[in-house]
């Protein structure tokens, strides 16, 4: 049988969620609930259970009229698609029952709620794209890194020795790390952040606004905290907010002051990071990739702290309704981005 969970139901989502022996952060209820304010969609967790098999996929509901591309063009609450949230997810399923059971009770709900199409991003840790073979059209793109946290030794022995070269500089030239969950604390995190990102020249979506913060702290107490590179006068020169869930550390957004790059403090910190996520048990910690799947400087930057091998990231799509998906298409008179999923959103 087919389930669907909503933010009303906090309590019976994370339930659910952890009754799941490979679950992670990216599933929980209070993980969503931040990408809800930032504008991503309705956050949904499905949950299937039948003749020995169960499954769960957490999605945003996105209202398609809402896309800008479709301006006064369709009525709001008609159409609708469902994306991963800002991170990973995908389908996560238990049990040897019948998977093609699974996927057609998901699909019939999809269109009969009009659900146009779907894309995912699956867990390159959990590598739960296998479960859904057959059921959306699964590509592998780059390479992640996920550092093994088995012990100390471990960490520091998977580290090229450039890499603890540059950590051992940042220890001698006074940077410390330390970690914390202040309110404060979050919102030097946003100014560093912001930062970064007006380096970057990052398109606006990853400007994020106080009140996303403020889930993360109050939605995420047990999960979220700020690890925080300073120099010997207190100042503040990196950071990056970490998740852990599970026996996974995860990385999840980072910033740092470029006028103190020099000092490596973001090497430190990932190290220091690692070894804090090994003495509370955890067994991974999850870098992430490139920009964009590609083995570009930063994805240079996190192989560095890991020599063994690495995560494959991969993605689904899956049309729900071809009739509704071609004639959105057609309603774009330029598409200006070849090759984005779904393709009336490019």
């Amino acid at each position: 049988m087919l389930s669907v969970v909503t933010m009303q139901e906090q309590e019976k989502w994370d339930g659910i969620v952890k009754s799941f022996a490979g679950w992670d952060v990216y599933y929980l209820s209070g993980y969503v609930r931040a990408f809800q304010i930032h504008g991503d969609g309705e956050p949904l967790l499905f949950y299937y259970e039948q003749d020995g098999l169960k499954g769960i996929n957490v999605v945003m509901k996105r209202d398609i009229a809402n896309d800008p591309h479709f301006a006064g063009q369709i009525p709001a609450q008609t159409y609708f698609d469902f994306a991963t949230p800002y991170g990973y997810g995908g389908w996560l399923i238990e049990g040897s029952g019948d998977r093609a059971a699974l996927f057609a009770a998901y699909e019939a709900w999809c269109r009969e709620h009009s659900i146009v199409s779907e894309f995912v991003r699956f867990h390159p840790v959990l590598d739960n794209a296998q479960y859904s073979e057959g059921g959306y059209q699964v590509i592998s793109l780059g390479e992640t890194v996920a550092m093994d946290l088995t012990s100390p030794e471990v960490i520091w022995a998977n580290i090229t020795s450039k890499n603890r070269n540059v950590i051992r500089k940042a220890q001698k030239n006074g940077v410390t790390i330390r970690s914390g969950n202040t309110p404060e604390l979050y919102e030097t995190f946003r100014e560093i952040y912001n930062e970064t990102m007006d380096k970057d020249q990052a398109d606006p979506y990853y400007y994020f606004a106080p009140a996303f913060y403020d889930s993360i702290r109050n939605d995420l107490p047990e999960n979220a905290s700020i690890f925080y590179a300073q120099l010997e006068d207190g100042t503040i020169i990196a950071a990056s907010i970490m998740l852990e869930a599970n026996g996974r550390l995860n990385y999840h957004l980072s910033g740092s002051r470029r006028a103190y790059q020099h000092l490596a403090p973001t090497n430190l910190l990932l190290y220091e990071a690692a070894c804090a996520g090994s003495e509370h048990g955890c067994k991974t910690f999850h870098l992430g990739g490139g920009v964009g799947s590609g083995e570009d400087s930063l994805f240079k930057f996190k192989r560095a702290f890991y020599r063994g091998d690495l995560c494959r990231f991969r993605i689904g799509k899956k049309i729900l309704i071809p009739e509704l998906y071609q004639k959105l298409t057609a309603m774009r008179t330029e598409i200006t981005r070849p090759g984005f999923f779904p393709e009336y959103r490019a």
